[in-house]
């Protein structure tokens, strides 16, 4: 089981047909809704603002995801994906989004829906990226429109798989 640990005053809450890895760590004010998963050595810290998450996203093994003391806290919509190692701090994540393995998305930071923010990006604080379009590089730059075919064969196809990788993790109802 996962470490699920109340801080402050304020318990993570884990929405219906999660899988959280026994190695995950939610703490304080998390939310989390229906149909996720957290996977191994992920850090959910909720301690100095809150983080939501919505349904059907996934947070893969090592990412971290954390706000900034009474002033970022971190949302990440619907079908969101955040790849192996990346650091999601104190920004918005809208619907439809994918976040490539080790990139950043720093405070302050916006990301409209259907994006892909490349692996190794950094989204630098306060950056407003427009949807319907891939970014990528340090600091992350706008290189393509987001095409039909790498929205619905890309994004929505991680978010799908994470769900069907969760449900080989889980136990059996006895």
């Amino acid at each position: 089981m996962a470490i699920i640990k109340s801080l402050n005053g304020k318990t993570p809450k884990i929405g219906a047909n999660c899988f959280l890895a026994e190695t995950a760590v939610i703490i304080g004010d998390v939310e989390i809704g229906d149909n996720c998963s957290i996977w191994y050595n992920a850090v959910l810290r909720g301690d100095v603002h809150y983080i939501r998450i919505g349904n059907n996203s996934n947070v893969q093994d090592g990412a971290i995801i954390h706000g900034t003391y009474k002033k970022s806290p971190t949302n990440i919509g619907n079908f969101v994906t955040i790849a192996h190692g990346a650091t999601i701090h104190g920004c918005t994540i809208h619907d439809n989004v994918e976040v490539g393995m080790r990139a950043i998305v720093l405070d302050d930071a916006e990301i409209e829906s259907d994006v892909i923010i490349g692996a190794g990006a950094v989204v630098t604080k306060g950056t407003k990226v427009e949807g319907g379009a891939v970014y990528a590089g340090i600091p992350a730059r706008k290189i393509k429109e987001l095409s039909p075919q790498l929205r619905d064969g890309e994004l929505r196809r991680i978010a799908q798989a994470y769900s069907m990788y969760a449900d080989w993790y889980k136990e059996p109802e006895q």
